[in-house]
């Protein structure tokens, strides 16, 4: 150890001579010199990586210049607060490589990203000596292993952006604990796993989708504070109305290809949202709105719904409401806004109703799409409807005798 710590002393020494020796020779400028830690550091991440081709972000990486002019490094006075490693524009080749540990050598660092790239290897333990880091954004790489579980070191974290990377692995428990997490995004990696609950009363946006996790998802595991929220392309299984009646400021929402059962709350049919996707769960039971719908597109397909479609989905521009098991009579108010080109979508396949009130010569606006095949009824307009629907019209007659949902 003690050997350790002079070679490490003596690599300072020669930085510090090296500046020195370049301020004599006039090829640094003298208004602020990089700290030592600081420099060798940059000198390590930059050997770890590289250009792809047609990048030439390294270009201005020359360490006989002051290195708080290289692209995406920014200093204060002589600490290097953010880095920003690749070309940011959109369709700029990215970078090569390994991120190398020393980037926990960065103290003062509060913002770190990287571009999308072909950086393969793990995400280094040491960014949790990182305690000013309040952005952390490394995403679109190859990146895999596990989330550092010291990540819960970093108190003021408030963005962590880990997406489409190949982490695997649960999400530590000690990331969850983080006091001040805005937004958190770990969407199309292989994580897998239960949910901690996230404590960050401040925390807004959660993107989780296209993951593996698995199990219930308790009523407290996000706060009151989500605004955002995708867990699509999961294996959750269990509830959801316990966590859903106690968000109120949900903006989006994404709950689709999961193994979610139970009701599906009427609160969630006024949230201030544009797209509510809740398909290709085992929702059950009824859907009762307690008034009028006012979200543009709602997708409940592909559950295990029931009963009659309530008149307050007559408002939804798109509604989809396919493979499901309601019953009974399609509202006329339905009708009345299919004709008049308030209703863009409706999807209606695959149920068990019986009836709609709709003169089998109307017009139906080009613009709009019906679909009511594979119903208890023979549909009295010929609408096209998606190739995946099939041929069959009507159902057996044996399966709508009787059928309650």
């Amino acid at each position: 150890m003690a050997v350790k710590q002079r070679l490490g002393g003596f690599r300072v020494m020669q930085c510090i001579l090296f500046v020195i020796c370049l301020l004599a020779e006039g090829r640094v400028r003298v208004f602020a010199i990089l700290d030592p830690l600081d420099f060798l550091a940059l000198q390590s991440i930059r050997k770890g990586l590289d250009d792809m081709s047609g990048s030439n972000f390294f270009a201005s990486w020359d360490f006989t210049s002051d290195p708080c002019n290289f692209a995406g490094v920014y200093c204060d006075s002589d600490k290097v607060i953010a880095l920003n490693l690749g070309d940011p524009r959109a369709g700029s080749p990215g970078l090569t490589g390994r991120i190398d540990p020393a980037i926990g050598k960065l103290y003062a660092l509060a913002e770190f990203t990287v571009v999308p790239g072909r950086i393969i290897g793990s995400l280094p333990s040491s960014i949790s000596q990182l305690k000013e880091l309040r952005f952390l954004a490394v995403s679109r790489n190859f990146i895999s292993g596990e989330i550092p579980a010291t990540l819960g070191q970093l108190r003021n974290l408030k963005t962590l952006d880990l997406s489409y990377n190949l982490f695997t692995g649960e999400i530590p428990r000690a990331v969850g604990t983080l006091p001040e997490l805005s937004n958190v995004i770990l969407c199309h990696n292989h994580l897998s796993g239960s949910i901690a609950p996230f404590l960050s009363q401040t925390l807004t946006r959660v993107d989780l989708k296209h993951n593996d996790f698995s199990g219930s998802v308790a009523p407290y595991s996000f706060p009151p504070s989500i605004q955002y929220l995708s867990l699509s392309w999961n294996r959750f299984s269990g509830p959801i109305d316990g966590l859903l009646n106690r968000l109120d400021q949900l903006n989006y929402l994404d709950l689709s290809m999961n193994q979610l059962t139970g009701t599906i709350p009427g609160r969630v049919f006024n949230f201030p949202i544009t797209n509510l996707q809740l398909q290709r769960n085992s929702f059950s039971g009824p859907v009762q709105p307690a008034d009028q719908v006012k979200i543009p597109t709602v997708d409940l397909s592909y559950n295990r719904l029931s009963g009659q479609i309530s008149p307050m989905f007559s408002t939804v521009q798109n509604l989809y409401l396919n493979n499901n098991r309601f019953t009974g009579q399609v509202p006329d108010s339905f009708v009345d806004r299919l004709l008049a080109s308030s209703i863009q979508i409706l999807y209606l396949q695959h149920n068990f109703l019986t009836g709609i009130e709709i003169n089998p010569t109307a017009d139906i606006p080009l613009s709009s799409l019906l679909c009511l095949q594979y119903n208890c009824m023979v549909p009295p307009v010929q609408t096209p409807c998606p190739l995946k629907v099939g041929k069959q019209k009507v159902r057996p007659a044996a399966q709508c005798v009787g059928w309650r949902g």
